[in-house]
């Protein structure tokens, strides 16, 4: 394991101080070595950074909010009311990039991440799926969507003794002992002891919102419904894709969500079966955000979120990405690592938040590209290089 360490002596403004809290709490670990860069090489743009910076101050504020210690002993209070103030005018819209360009140069050392001697991995997509709902069951909505079940029970491996894993395990006590927790078929045939949250109408949005882990639900009154991940049933994911194609339902280079998507729908008497192959299951909560809720507990935004493998790559630091759409356009830009995904695993793979509705969905389900990217760190640290 690859640790960070700092000796931090001075900040000029709220997101040095933030950043540098990130990395003197975390680790970075696996095979992961770090290579100083020059931003020269990595080309930092205006327009990369213009929305770059407000947008993330949620996930800032929150770690403030919720932590005595980091207010009253890491921001000194005569400080914080001009360290704040100096974040919030180099994060300013108007500033169309150029200022908050100059001064990341100035105060940021960027570090490639890379897996042995290689700086390149895969980078996918994912987006906040759409589902339409409704509050009362009828012959319409029919499908239950379930909050985190009443006998799920969780623990880790760790809490019995130090020597085991640190893993997480979900399940249920029967008969006196903790057994795995039900799978999706048996959920879906046998229902659960848990609240129900709403009734959806379409077994495959369902699904789908399930691998997304989060949704817009449209109700049936008008209204809209933002849904967010609570738990799971513990069970290692399996992509649908992966089972049509070995199957032999979809032909390589035909393993698009769109395209799996439409095949679901086209052959629901077969669908139910198929994405039973899946035996992770995803309970749901209603949250009031402003987008889908990520693993810091903070809205995503879209362009500018990315899920990471955190046993890599500490959540909440800023790194410069640098990748390429769907078709084939550079996606160069500051992104913020918020969120993770059961099957983002590795140093360099990452999976980029698109955003919101079917136009997101277009692109995010055909995302599969080779990138790379860069922690950008304060230089007011002494980070550990290899």
């Amino acid at each position: 394991m690859l640790c960070i360490a700092f000796s931090i002596k001075s900040f000029k403004n709220f997101l040095l101080k933030y950043l540098c809290f990130i990395f003197t709490t975390a680790c970075m670990g696996g095979v992961c070595f770090l290579i100083t860069f020059s931003f020269g090489k990595i080309e930092l743009n205006n327009g990369s950074l213009t929305y770059a910076l407000p947008l993330p101050m949620w996930c800032i504020m929150l770690l403030v909010s919720v932590s005595a210690y980091f207010i009253l002993q890491v921001i000194k209070s005569a400080k914080r009311k001009n360290i704040l103030n100096d974040f919030f005018y180099n994060a300013q819209i108007k500033n169309k990039g150029k200022k908050m360009k100059r001064f990341i140069e100035s105060e940021f050392i960027p570090y490639a991440v890379l897996n042995g001697n290689n700086d390149e991995g895969k980078f996918t997509s994912y987006y906040e799926a759409t589902i339409n709902a409704s509050f009362e069951k009828n012959s319409k909505y029919k499908y239950p969507i379930y909050g985190k079940p009443n006998d799920l029970v969780e623990t880790n491996l760790k809490d019995f003794d130090d020597k085991l894993p640190n893993v997480r395990l979900v399940g249920l006590v029967k008969e006196g002992k903790f057994i795995p927790y039900f799978d999706r078929e048996y959920i879906e045939k046998n229902g659960i002891d848990a609240p129900i949250l709403m009734w959806g109408d379409d077994l495959v949005d369902i699904h789908f919102m399930q691998i997304q882990g989060s949704a817009v639900a449209k109700m049936n009154d008008g209204s809209e419904v933002r849904i967010g991940f609570a738990d799971s049933n513990g069970k290692k994911f399996r992509g649908i894709g992966s089972v049509l194609l070995e199957k032999g339902l979809l032909k390589p280079g035909e393993v698009s969500m769109p395209k799996i998507r439409s095949w679901l729908k086209t052959n629901k008497g077969k669908a139910q079966k198929e994405m039973a192959e899946n035996k992770r299951f995803i309970f749901h909560r209603i949250i009031e955000a402003d987008g889908p809720i990520g693993a810091m507990g903070v809205s995503l935004t879209a362009g500018r979120s990315l899920a990471v493998d955190n046993a890599i790559v500490p959540l909440g630091v800023m790194m410069w990405l640098d990748t390429y759409s769907p078709d084939n356009d550079d996606i160069e830009k500051i992104v913020f690592a918020q969120d993770i995904g059961s099957a983002i695993k590795g140093v360099v793979r990452g999976d980029y938040f698109w955003g919101h509705g079917e136009d997101a969905l277009l692109d995010a389900g055909r995302m599969n590209s080779k990138g790379k990217y860069f922690i950008l760190a304060p230089k007011y640290s002494a980070l550990e290089v290899n």
